[in-house]
């Protein structure tokens, strides 16, 4: 079976498939607001109201109404359990439709930031029999 790639838009990188799609953790759809405090380029310092897309334990992708820099440090609240956490961002892409996805992990993994619950490592897909 031929191996196919797919490349990154924000950073040229050519990756497997299988690349792409290994994970450290479960990703899982959820939108939340959160609080997001960074010092944007120029030194100014910046805290806003931005909506999650997708989360895991160790990160996740934001909608925001900025565009950010990658490797820059951030600071996120969740307004619903007032858990703060830190990270940097990892990738920026947009802006479409006024708003910028921002793909982010923390600074060490937090899936209790998060109001879900990750399955469990040893938790599989098991196809039935029906």
């Amino acid at each position: 079976m031929p191996e196919i790639t797919t490349k990154s838009r924000t950073e040229g990188k050519t990756h497997t498939v299988e690349e792409t799609n290994r994970r450290r953790s479960e990703r899982v759809i959820l939108r939340i607001p959160l609080l997001l405090a960074a010092i944007v380029p120029g030194g100014k310092r910046i805290s806003i109201v931005v909506h999650t897309l997708i989360v895991n334990a160790h990160g996740g992708l934001l909608e925001v109404g900025i565009e950010m820099v990658r490797g820059q440090l951030i600071r996120l609240n969740n307004l619903r359990s007032e858990a703060t956490a830190t990270g940097r961002v990892l990738r920026v892409e947009g802006p479409e439709e006024g708003q910028f996805s921002v793909a982010f992990e923390f600074e060490t993994p937090s899936p209790h930031f998060w109001p879900v619950r990750f399955p469990p490592p040893d938790w599989t897909m098991v196809e039935s029999g029906v």
